[in-house]
């Protein structure tokens, strides 16, 4: 079985952006599981970000179907899924099992969940520019390989970032975004819901939801 390798040793600016000959990833031949186990490798310990290797328990790379036609993207690790590996596993992640089980009638083994950064930031903050220049390469091959046909963005960041646009996410949920070709969806975070758990906000995100599946299926 593939293993974690060796992390690569990037060339890091003094901005803490990755240089040009940074070692890039090849996908190998194979089907996609396999090519999400070598990019998992490839990933190794890695070492780009400082702040967030000191602070983080384990890399947490993504899971789910390697053929989901739904891909959701969250912004970052929370402490649960520091100490776990795996994303959306605390109290956010299981409102996000509920959405996709008993709301879109989906196994969550359906689709696949990932976030931009792989590494909890400290004390949750938000991720700093080099640090999504930096990981984000990772998730475009995660794209790359899944090739969802929809993806939903989860929460403000996620949302602003795949959609490129500053508007409040109550503005920018409940229409079609493109990302890299890819619709994008954006939504209210699920732990945004736990502390808003409102009739109103539990059915914008199933409209949003609804759209998804309408998408999908159509």
């Amino acid at each position: 079985p593939l293993r974690p390798a060796a992390p690569p040793q990037p060339s890091v600016a003094a901005d803490g952006l990755l240089h040009d000959d940074t070692p890039r990833f090849v996908p190998p031949a194979g089907d996609r599981a396999t090519q999400l186990q070598a990019l998992r490798c490839f990933i190794g310990d890695c070492q780009r970000c400082p702040a967030l290797v000191r602070n983080r328990t384990t890399i947490v790379f993504g899971c789910g179907n390697p053929h989901a036609e739904i891909m959701f993207v969250g912004e970052a690790p929370g402490a649960d899924e520091d100490v776990q590996g795996l994303p959306f596993v605390g109290r956010a992640g299981q409102l996000l099992t509920n959405i996709i089980e008993k709301g879109m009638h989906l196994r969550r083994d359906d689709v696949y969940i990932a976030n931009i950064l792989k590494c909890r930031p400290p004390n949750n903050r938000e991720p700093q520019p080099s640090e999504v220049a930096n990981c984000t390469p990772f998730l475009h091959e995660q794209l790359a390989i899944v090739k969802p046909r929809v993806i939903v963005a989860l929460g403000t960041y996620a949302a602003r970032y795949l959609t490129g646009s500053n508007v409040p996410i109550s503005k920018l949920r409940g229409t079609f975004h493109q990302y890299r070709g890819i619709p994008v969806m954006p939504t209210f975070h699920p732990a945004y819901l736990l502390r808003n758990y409102s009739p109103e906000n539990r059915r914008m995100v199933w409209e949003d939801m609804k759209k998804v599946l309408e998408y999908v299926r159509g």
